[in-house]
């Protein structure tokens, strides 16, 4: 029977005099993130409204019928956010760079969900009216397409949580069912979709350079 070491990485490393300016960078970003994010989801939407906003062909979701799975986007979506986040937050040694990792990831989707804009394809399922699909309107207002967050941000997070098993097959899995899910309920394009795994190993490879006393503490190499 495997028996798994206890990390010896705890808050109180974390909290140390040398990281505590690391931890505040982290969540700096973070909120910086989040205020692209809203502004670049604003734009996006006040540009839907244009009529040069219109719909294009997807091979892909011109063959294949409609699903509701609202259940799946939505509140699948925010259910793994806050799962993921515990998860995390469970693993001290791994906060400073997921948290920046993440930051980079939403700033670098907020930027190009900001470049094209294009109508969402037509027969798409929308959110309801309750109050999680209210958040999950806020946060994304269905109208930045490039590239797949449902996709994308499970995909990161396998790959910061690479060496754990466990954790690799669960999130892998996750971007594979959420893949499939907004296809199914044609809130993105095949593109979207298939690029997002790309645009994620692109950022976690950025993320390396730019903040790698924060990735040794996950990856001590040889």
């Amino acid at each position: 029977m495997e028996i798994r070491q206890q990390d010896s990485f705890t808050y109180k490393d974390l909290l140390k005099k040398e990281r505590l300016l690391s931890f505040a960078t982290a969540l700096v970003l973070l909120g910086i993130a989040f205020v692209f994010e809203h502004f670049a989801s604003v734009y996006a939407l006040a540009y839907s409204m244009r009529p040069t906003s219109v719909y294009v062909g997807d091979i892909l979701l011109d063959n294949i019928p409609v699903v509701n799975l609202n259940f799946l986007i939505v509140e699948g979506a925010l259910f793994s956010i806050v799962a993921g986040t515990l998860f995390v937050f469970s693993k001290p040694r791994y906060i400073l760079f997921t948290l920046k990792a993440v930051a980079l990831f939403i700033m670098i989707r907020a930027f190009f969900t900001s470049l094209t804009h294009i109508g969402i394809y037509p027969g798409h399922i929308d959110p309801g009216a309750g109050f999680l699909d209210g958040i999950y309107t806020y946060l994304d207002f269905q109208t930045g397409f490039f590239f797949s967050g449902h996709t994308g941000l499970p995909f990161l997070m396998a790959l910061i949580f690479w060496e754990d098993k466990r954790a690799r097959v669960v999130l892998l899995s996750l971007s594979l069912i959420f893949a499939v899910g907004v296809l199914l309920a044609h809130v993105h394009y095949s593109i979207d979709v298939f690029a997002a795994p790309f645009m994620a190993y692109g950022i976690f490879t950025i993320a390396k350079k730019f903040f790698p006393r924060d990735y040794a503490l996950i990856n001590p190499g040889p």
